[in-house]
């Protein structure tokens, strides 16, 4: 009998020690420097410096691409689409738009991110 009790204690033990374990909750986290956040800010551009785009842009005489497709803020482009690198006196003027490619479609200039080829603006005169 004392066998029985000894056993009855020791299966109490077992018991509480496995439900405590079974509420302890581990949380991990992979390090700050690891992380990768992107925020991708909108780009805003002045009636001014939109004029400056188009115009100087136009002025360059650049072929108009495929005109019978329109193109969308948000929407990616093509692979097979020639993108051009904004002239140096667009950039000086309006350094927010230095990183970004663009290319002529249906009278419009057409701003592109060449990381992730999506159109990021259009600008018409």
């Amino acid at each position: 009998m004392t066998y029985f009790r000894h056993g009855a204690i020791v299966a109490a033990v077992i018991a509480s020690a496995t439900t405590a374990s079974a509420q302890t909750t581990i949380i991990t986290r992979e390090p700050v420097e690891s992380r990768t956040v992107v925020t991708t800010e909108p780009l805003e551009l002045t009636p001014v410096q939109r004029r400056t785009i188009y115009r100087t842009i136009v002025r360059e005489h650049v072929v108009p691409t495929e005109p019978t497709v329109e193109y969308r803020v948000g929407v990616r482009v093509p692979d097979s689409v020639r993108l051009y690198s904004v002239p140096q006196d667009v950039a000086v003027e309006v350094p927010a738009i230095r990183s970004y490619k663009y290319m002529v479609v249906n009278n419009r200039v057409v701003l592109v991110d060449p990381a992730t080829s999506q159109v990021v603006e259009e600008v018409v005169d």
